[in-house]
């Protein structure tokens, strides 16, 4: 395994904080997974990129079940974890972001809460693009963009609890950076329909806003390899 350039020892600086994110973005996940029309996988190579401590591949396996997985991240002790959590599945966790050696590779490639952190958003483009295949999908999901109204308060807490820097994107940035790297871009709400948990902890100022952030801002790009 080659380490990314920049790697970071966990994503919060509170690493007890790691597992508490995996918990909560496996309802959307699931939701997630239920929206992309690709159902059958047992043939199919899957990239999640920002992997965490690799969640979302061993939910994705659990329900839709696929070849062969890569989960990438720059966060050392995340991809350690994964690597002991992965158990038998078809899965390598590894930290070198630009994926090298897996060029025309993947059949449909993933990330959630991952590109508004990402520093040369262009480069991610162009290498995800040159590790699909012809065909191949990218599902980019992000709630963290100049559109989002809490924003400016998410911003500097990011800032202040994770070990990375934060990037300031709108959804029409992001659109038409993947469509300059080559992408067909389309887009939509992630319409989370279940119900969403009450929980004072200052990301979400009321249970209205929770609402309104996962039904209507946060968005689900798909672009796709020509």
């Amino acid at each position: 395994m080659t380490d990314s350039p920049s790697t970071i020892p966990t994503w919060y600086r509170d690493p007890r904080a790691e597992e508490a994110m995996a918990d909560g973005h496996a309802p959307i996940w699931r939701h997630l997974i239920g929206l992309v029309p690709e159902n059958e996988l047992s043939g199919v190579k899957v990239l999640d990129f920002g992997c965490n401590q690799g969640g979302f591949l061993r939910l994705l396996y659990q329900l839709r079940p696929f070849q062969q997985g890569l989960g990438v991240d720059i966060a050392r002790r995340s991809v350690d974890e994964a690597n002991r959590l992965k158990g038998h599945l078809p899965v390598v966790y590894q930290t070198d972001t630009r994926l090298n050696g897996w060029d025309d590779h993947f059949d449909i490639a993933f990330s959630h809460e991952v590109i508004y952190l990402i520093d040369d958003i262009a480069q991610h483009a162009a290498d995800i693009l040159r590790v699909l295949k012809p065909g191949g999908v990218y599902y980019a999901v992000t709630g963290c963009h100049t559109g989002n109204p809490l924003w400016p308060q998410w911003r500097e807490r990011v800032a202040a609890d994770t070990h990375t820097v934060v990037q300031d994107r709108s959804l029409a940035d992001y659109a038409r950076i993947f469509s300059a790297a080559g992408f067909q871009v389309s887009a939509r709400r992630l319409g989370f329909s279940g119900f969403v948990p009450y929980e004072p902890d200052g990301w979400m100022p009321d249970i209205a806003a929770a609402i309104d952030y996962y039904w209507h801002t946060k968005t689900v790009f798909r672009l796709v390899k020509p």
